[in-house]
């Protein structure tokens, strides 16, 4: 059973009484919610994520709740709790579908230490991933979801769940892709057919919306990918696209100041992080376009196959 085979009525039931389960790659998260807007985000952008049968492990249990007492009705404030626990500070009410996002992304960080965790976008095309590790404000999501218009499968927008085998395998996690700011109506003329959450505006990020996932790569999220390319990508205004090559070694050493759970896993940290920089090619590449970054990326696939 998938998302979209509840009804609103049934679908708001569900998160009143805590009983959604959601699997998003390998994870199953059940949430707790009595705010229409989470429901009405999660009609729109996860109706084709399966609905897990009940004697199925739970992996994350979370709330997002408004606040209480007299805030409730002169500052409405949506919270998030993980476990029955508060663990970010509220945020207006208006901002709970966003911080829903944010609080899944925050389980997975903390938690899910069985893999290497970078803070990386990740693309497929047969077979072979690309991942695209960056800061805020490179253009990383906006590169993200123009790629996956065009050919390419989104395996992750947000965070890299590394195999911890050594065989770098890459799980995805394929949920709903971030957009903040100019990149919405950018990624809005680029796609028309994509969907969007609506617009949240005034968020700590700014004002931010979320794509919804192709169907067909939630339909292949238990499938993992091997990685092949690590791109470090910015955004420059007004540049011809520059793919340059870069070196393995500081490539690992940017790796590791994007990796969530690197210091944790202590020498196998490295290890890991050093081993799948070995089987990659690793390049910086600046773009200003999407027609020029899609030509480029193409091109690289199409290279190593020939």
């Amino acid at each position: 059973m998938i998302l979209a085979e509840l009804g609103r009525a049934e679908l708001m039931a569900f998160l009143r009484q805590g009983r959604l389960r959601l699997r998003t790659g390998p994870f199953i998260t059940q949430i707790a919610s009595s705010l229409e807007s989470v429901a009405s985000g999660l009609a729109t952008l996860y109706g084709d994520y399966p609905l897990p049968d009940p004697e199925e492990y739970t992996d994350f249990s979370i709330g997002l709740m408004p606040g209480s007492g007299l805030r409730r009705w002169m500052w409405p404030q949506a919270r998030f709790v993980f476990d029955g626990r508060p663990i970010f500070e509220p945020m207006p009410l208006d901002h709970a579908f966003p911080l829903l996002e944010w609080s899944m992304n925050w389980c997975v960080a903390s938690q899910a230490h069985q893999y290497l965790l970078l803070h990386a976008a990740v693309i497929e095309r047969n077979g072979a991933a690309v991942l695209l590790p960056a800061p805020p404000g490179s253009g990383k999501s906006t590169l993200c979801a123009g790629l996956i218009h065009a050919g390419w499968r989104l395996i992750s927008d947000e965070m890299a769940l590394v195999d911890r085998d050594g065989s770098g395998r890459i799980w995805p996690l394929c949920r709903a892709v971030s957009l903040k700011n100019r990149s919405i109506e950018l990624i809005r003329e680029w796609a028309p057919d994509a969907e969007f959450n609506r617009l949240t505006r005034n968020t700590v990020k700014g004002d931010v919306t979320h794509m919804r996932a192709p169907a067909l790569h939630v339909a292949r999220m238990q499938h993992p990918a091997i990685a092949r390319w690590i791109v470090f990508p910015r955004w420059v205004s007004d540049v011809s696209p520059e793919l340059a090559q870069r070196s393995r070694a500081t490539s690992v050493i940017e790796l590791a100041r994007n990796a969530f759970n690197y210091a944790q896993l202590g020498d196998e940290g490295f290890d890991l992080l050093a081993d799948l920089v070995q089987g990659c090619d690793c390049y910086d590449f600046r773009y200003s376009t999407l027609d020029e970054a899609v030509e480029v990326f193409d091109n690289l696939v199409n290279s190593a196959r020939a």
